[in-house]
């Protein structure tokens, strides 16, 4: 226990760029436009069920535009939430806001998370992601008011990797967007700007299978602090900034059955999935769908939304959003670029 309890201070702290000291404060960035809970006054969210391949039960919130017409078919957008989060967490405001624009959109929980099916809670488990947003395609391409030609996805933080990892073995994502985008399985191997050694990640592995055994003994499981409880004087920059959108009333939200003190934090017997993870492999197949990857100017994860343009195929776009950092794209409407989004949605959703 004791090699676990110092793993997890590392996988807390590590590979945190220098530049990243100069976050925000968390008092100040529950302002400048943040609003997470936003309601529209026009679309309306409606609870919807169905399963993925698995047959597992996945949860989202459907919102249709107003004033569709009688029997005609809408362009749709799947909304993928950040890793660690559940769909009230940035993903429903960004389905809203697209639905005031035309489109039906689906903001969905991720399988082992909020209301969606799963057990062990929190487990990660990335093929099974990505195959949640293949089954929300599956979901709009059933209904009445949804042109099944014309559906795309938008991934959020790490739903950004899910979303393009679907979308390489599934043509029906016409086209494809990512905000504020982790690479969540080269983050798992080698942290942010390649900061994490071999060595670390191989102690991970040993650290992580050794935890696995205890529970499959019957042992408590152990979970990775995504985002930790409380602030101290060397809380890194990084976690202050989630801190700040997860642990206050800006982002915070506590699913049915989860607890506060456990809400973003994967179990950590199952972390080492990640580094299986290669979402970026091939991404070029995807063209000639188009790609549109957006990132801050700040964000200490824009390493990834460069990576992933460099790699893709055309069409292709990266946008940077001045004056933003990884999290302010979360929630804070007047730094997110959703007129970029509905253009390049319109575009990529046009009728053929």
């Amino acid at each position: 226990m004791k090699r676990t309890t110092l793993l997890l201070a590392l996988l807390a702290s590590l590979s945190l760029p220098a530049s990243a000291m100069a976050a925000d404060a968390p008092t100040a960035s529950r302002s400048q436009g943040a609003d997470n809970f936003y309601r529209s006054p026009t679309v309306k969210g409606e609870r919807v069920t169905f399963h993925n391949q698995f047959q597992m039960e996945v949860v989202g919130t459907l919102y249709r535009p107003q004033g569709l017409p009688e029997g005609s078919r809408a362009p749709a957008v799947v909304v993928g939430h950040p890793m660690g989060a559940v769909k009230e967490q940035s993903s429903q405001l960004y389905a809203q806001k697209l639905a005031e624009q035309g489109f039906v959109t689906l903001a969905i929980d991720l399988s082992y998370w909020g209301e969606s099916a799963g057990t062990p809670r929190h487990l990660v488990a990335p093929e099974i992601y990505s195959d949640d947003i293949s089954a929300a395609v599956d979901f709009l391409s059933t209904q009445t008011f949804v042109d099944p030609d014309r559906i795309g996805g938008l991934g959020i933080c790490g739903s950004g990797s899910f979303v393009i990892s679907a979308a390489k073995i599934d043509p029906r994502i016409k086209a494809i967007a990512t905000v504020s985008m982790y690479d969540m399985g080269a983050a798992a191997r080698q942290g942010l700007n390649n900061g994490q050694s071999l060595e670390q990640r191989k102690a991970i592995i040993q650290s992580a299978t050794d935890q696995r055994l205890v529970e499959f003994k019957g042992g408590a499981a152990v979970y990775v602090p995504g985002t930790v409880n409380k602030l101290d004087a060397d809380t890194p920059a990084i976690q202050r900034e989630f801190f700040d959108f997860y642990r206050t009333p800006r982002g915070a939200y506590t699913p049915k059955g989860d607890t506060a003190e456990l809400t973003t934090q994967p179990l950590f017997s199952s972390l080492v999935k990640f580094m299986n993870f290669y979402p970026f492999n091939d991404i070029e197949t995807i063209s000639p769908r188009p790609m549109l990857f957006i990132s801050g100017v700040t964000a200490h994860s824009r390493e990834f939304s460069e990576d992933a343009y460099r790699k893709a195929g055309q069409p292709k776009e990266l946008y940077w959003v001045k004056g933003a950092g990884h999290v302010d794209l979360y929630d804070r409407t007047n730094l997110i670029p959703f007129e970029k989004l509905t253009t390049f949605f319109q575009r990529g959703l046009a009728t053929q």
